[in-house]
């Protein structure tokens, strides 16, 4: 494991209390290099969405405990934030409630002279993903094929 993934999964720990004790839900943790800066970024969510005053709550509590752990050797910027409209599909919980959703897909290889895809997520499982597209075709990727998944965004 990464020193980059033990970060993400030590601040989820401790995170996770927090934040469902706030009555929110911990979508994701990463820990990133923007620009020559560190990041470590907490993405919350709840029903109805999350506010400017909710992250900054989560953010002053898990101050406190980021400055008592002091775990992370780098300098680096905490942020705690909304996941935004395209959220990422990454955990289980997220794949079960976006059954039914109109989804994107984006491959690292080509597949069929084509990287981006769009349909309805159908199902998935441990090695796969499969969605159907408007014609009624299906179509199954393997999770290890797929760099990035998330709700599609309509405007």
């Amino acid at each position: 494991m990464s020193r980059r993934e033990e970060y993400e999964q030590q601040t989820e720990s401790l995170l996770e209390p927090i934040v469902s004790g706030m009555g929110f839900e911990l979508v994701d943790v990463e820990y990133v290099k923007e620009g020559g800066t560190w990041y470590l970024r907490a993405y919350i969510d709840k029903p109805g969405g999350i506010t400017v005053d909710d992250c900054e709550a989560v953010s002053r509590q898990f101050s406190d405990v980021l400055d008592e752990k002091d775990y992370i050797e780098d300098s680096y910027v905490f942020e705690v934030s909304s996941p935004g409209l395209g959220r990422p599909l990454k955990k289980e919980k997220d794949f079960k409630r976006s059954i039914g959703e109109e989804v994107e897909i984006r491959t690292y290889r080509a597949v069929a002279r084509q990287k981006e895809f769009v349909g309805i997520l159908q199902r998935y499982d441990d090695r796969t993903v499969t969605i159907v597209y408007e014609d009624g075709e299906e179509q199954t990727f393997d999770r290890s094929d797929i760099a990035l998944i998330r709700l599609a965004l309509d405007f």
